[in-house]
């Protein structure tokens, strides 16, 4: 606290106003130590800087704040909520080897009602698993970049419906079945996987050559008639970098890691973040025991280009402000990503009655899947339900109708289907179970 702030507000007055002003300089001394104003420190703290005002009785009570600030602030820091009932739940897929361990964080009204770190982020060094860890997210990258493109569609500098050839030129000349295209592949088409692209989703070189050997892939389908999942999120990301004239990593920095201060997510962890990297495991499919496994997904030594499907890192507590913002109709806090007219975009079902990946009922939105109609592994989420999953099991799910998110945080490589697996079902199904009471 300032001091001559302090001066002013111990100077004399009337004895109908030397409590109030007394009690008024404690808690604004206490505010600026961050702990409670209503402890029974703050009251014995008041209690000295009753009259007679000495500077010896000032010099006393700033300084047991000093002492006493610490200790207090950290009894202000309470852990946060964990429900038994989900810890319960993934124990049991640990315990069974399926995953070395799992972070899971749930939002509801835009508050952490759960977050939990449980079993081993590396077995071998018997690391134990944070709720800070990071952890390489793989293509729940997808709706990040989707939502990036979304704000430059609101500045109109990209049109949904624009043909793909209006920022890469090469795909001007593609054909299917060696016949020229009716109708050009669109940027919508590209979002919701309709756009009959298909192959490995790696970024070789850079965003520009990738794009430019996607243009001379075979298409697998007639664009618009079928879905199949695709590259098509990296030739987006290659229109980003067109229409806003920088690469695409330092986008996704400035409009939507920076303002939503999203500060340990990143395609290339610096060596502190290095170290909070969950280990990526495969389950031996002889043995059931866990194996150290290896991807080009979310390896920047060998991967270094930011790729728009695959490439982030991310920890639990950063995408849950990301998804807080969607649920909240493109704001949080004082951060604007886009309207909500533009997140309903997003979330909507683009894809008709196409039959899409990757569980029964859903549909697909522009870089989101849509639960279309809850089933199996999606019951625990209301129609309308958005998200996407990761290759080594990750899973974010934003449910509009309880203003509620679930994100499920490992690294296993070898799921059948990281979106139908028992875990994803058994940590939903029992946060919902929990919440609904």
């Amino acid at each position: 606290m300032d001091s001559s702030l302090l001066r002013a507000e111990l100077a004399g007055g009337t004895s109908l106003e030397e409590g109030a002003r007394r009690s008024l300089t404690g808690r604004r001394i206490a505010v600026g130590c961050g702990f409670p104003t209503n402890s029974r420190f703050v009251r014995r703290m008041i209690a000295m800087l009753a009259p007679p005002w000495t500077l010896g009785r000032v010099l006393v009570a700033l300084l047991c704040l000093a002492v006493a600030s610490p200790a207090l602030a950290q009894e202000g820091r309470r852990k946060p909520p964990a429900l038994e009932s989900v810890n319960e739940a993934v124990t049991k897929h640990i315990e069974n080897n399926d995953v070395a361990g799992a972070v899971t964080i749930v939002i509801e009204d835009g508050k952490v009602v759960h977050l939990s770190g449980l079993g081993k982020a590396n077995i071998q060094a018997d690391k134990p698993m944070r709720p800070g860890a990071m952890f390489a997210i793989a293509s729940m990258t997808k709706p990040i970049t989707a939502t990036a493109l979304m704000t430059l569609v609101e500045e109109g500098k990209v049109g949904l419906d624009d043909p793909v050839s209006k920022y890469i030129p090469e795909f001007a000349d593609v054909k299917f079945e060696d016949k020229t295209l009716d109708k050009p592949i669109t940027i919508r088409q590209c979002l919701t996987h309709t756009a009959g692209l298909g192959g490995s989703q790696r970024v070789v070189g850079s965003l520009e050559e990738t794009a430019k050997e996607l243009a001379k892939r075979p298409l697998r389908y007639e664009p618009g008639t079928k879905w199949e999942y695709s590259p098509g999120l990296n030739v987006v990301g290659r229109v980003i970098e067109v229409a806003a004239g920088k690469p695409y990593g330092e986008f996704v920095q400035e409009r939507i890691l920076t303002p939503l201060k999203m500060n340990n997510t990143t395609f290339q962890p610096n060596e502190k973040q290095q170290a909070r990297v969950a280990t990526l495991y495969a389950k031996d499919k002889d043995s059931g025991e866990l194996t150290e496994a290896e991807s080009w997904i979310g390896n920047f030594e060998t991967d270094p280009y930011p790729n728009p499907s695959a490439g982030l890192y991310s920890t639990a507590r950063d995408l849950s402000k990301f998804y807080s913002m969607m649920l909240n109709g493109g704001f949080l806090g004082d951060a604007k990503i886009l309207s909500r007219d533009s997140v309903k975009e997003l979330t909507k079902l683009q894809t008709g009655e196409i039959v899409t990946g990757f569980t029964p009922g859903n549909g697909w939105g522009l870089g989101y899947c849509v639960v279309r109609e809850p089933q199996g592994v999606s019951a625990a989420l209301s129609p309308g339900s958005f998200g996407h999953g990761g290759a080594f099991g990750t899973q974010s799910w934003g449910d509009p109708k309880k203003n509620r998110a679930y994100i499920l945080l490992v690294q296993r490589s070898n799921f059948p289907n990281s979106d139908a697996s028992d875990l994803r079902k058994d940590f939903q199904d029992a946060a919902a179970a929990a919440l609904d009471k």
